[in-house]
């Protein structure tokens, strides 16, 4: 080995231990300065079941299923009001009676007239029995020779005349037997009677006040509101592009905002066989959902708004993630073995708004990011799962 290259060796290892701090302090800094791991917190790709769901666009209504807005079958003056508001009622209970002392005299005439006609019709046929025998005397009479052909006609004659006034006077009974039923239907168009059992919701009206009824085409006010709070639906509007998926019986899910925090089992048991087309609305399909067991602790009140979930198709045991974990094209972000996100495309089945199916990209166990909208999550990010908080 010459001089020169015993220089040259010298020299490189008297500088290797600086070069080689240098490449320490280099990686040190590197490391030390590198950005942190990002937060983000993981969901399980696990088996469940996906459910297909329609909701309504806006609030539905609770309403029950006979509510009867009712008024007198006549005009009149109210004479006794039977009934306040709040008060449970039940079928042909009578709720509101008019003046009505005009057809109750009425009535009584025709009853005085009944028991005038039957007397008569007493007197007429006791008279035609007699003239009949009469009759009968005369023919025995004449076939003795004891009095001649002209007078047993006479007597014949007037037995007929007797028999058809009896006849006449028997009709006048109907007469006024129908004269009493005429009475009777005045006096019970004066009468308002429960037509089903339920609660009086409102009374408009007072005791003195001229109840009127409602003829067709003008409006009034009912004299009683009833409401048969004994069963009760939920009317409310599906968007019409949703209203193919709707069949009668399908499953359904009722909330109410009044009940919070609480869901009741409910059944299709109508679909409107009509779009509903409002002005600067969307077109709507009235549907109709049925309580399966109707709320008992809580005050359930016609009235109340609702929401519902139709539940029109389901998947059960299938591949789900939660629907917010995917982002737009179908992809989400998988957590890597090294801690590093990659991005993931998956084919999808049934959605609703908790839940997607997977049919394809993913596998049972896979964590994926649910925290999509933090700060620098992104494919090709260095991560760190967040431990989830104990529930205090």
């Amino acid at each position: 080995m010459s001089e020169l290259s015993r220089d040259k060796r010298k020299t490189f290892l008297r500088y290797l231990p600086w070069l080689g701090g240098a490449v320490l302090l280099a990686v040190a800094g590197w490391y030390f300065t590198r950005p942190a791991p990002i937060l983000v917190q993981l969901t399980k790709v696990e088996r469940g079941l996906v459910e297909a769901t329609v909701s309504n666009t806006r609030a539905g209504t609770v309403k029950a299923c006979r509510r009867a807005k009712l008024s007198a079958p006549a005009g009149g003056q109210i004479a006794h009001l039977l009934v306040s508001k709040g008060d449970r009622v039940k079928k042909g209970q009578v709720l509101l009676e008019l003046w009505d002392d005009d057809l109750q005299a009425q009535e009584r005439l025709a009853h005085e007239q009944l028991g005038t006609s039957q007397t008569q019709a007493h007197q007429a046929c006791v008279q035609a029995d007699l003239a009949e025998k009469e009759a009968v005397r005369a023919q025995q009479l004449k076939e003795s020779g004891f009095i001649s052909a002209e007078g047993l006609d006479q007597k014949v004659s007037a037995a007929k005349v007797a028999r058809a006034g009896c006849e006449a006077a028997t009709s006048q009974i109907e007469q006024s037997k129908s004269r009493i039923a005429v009475a009777q239907a005045s006096l019970e168009r004066m009468v308002l009677r429960a037509p089903f059992s339920g609660i009086v919701a409102d009374i408009s009206g007072e005791l003195g006040e001229y109840a009127t009824p409602s003829p067709p085409g003008i409006l009034t006010l009912p004299a009683i509101d009833l409401i048969d709070d004994s069963c009760m639906f939920v009317s409310a509007p599906i968007d019409e592009v949703d209203a193919a998926n709707i069949k009668d019986g399908q499953v359904a899910r009722i909330t109410l905002d009044a009940i919070k925090g609480k869901s009741f089992a409910g059944k299709v048991k109508r679909i409107a066989p009509y779009v509903l087309e409002l002005e600067k609305q969307a077109r709507t399909v009235e549907v109709e959902v049925e309580f399966v067991q109707p709320p008992t602790a809580e005050n359930l009140l016609v009235g109340y708004s609702a929401d519902v979930e139709i539940v029109h198709a389901s998947h059960e045991n299938v591949l789900r993630i939660p629907t917010q974990t995917l982002m737009e094209g179908n992809q989400v972000l998988l957590y890597g073995a090294n801690g590093v996100l990659e991005k993931r495309a998956v084919k999808i089945g049934l959605a609703n708004w908790e839940y997607t199916e997977v049919t394809a990209g993913l596998s049972e166990g896979d964590r994926i990011v649910s925290t999509l909208d933090r700060p620098g999550v992104n494919a090709g990010a260095r991560v760190q799962p967040e431990e989830n908080k104990p529930a205090k």
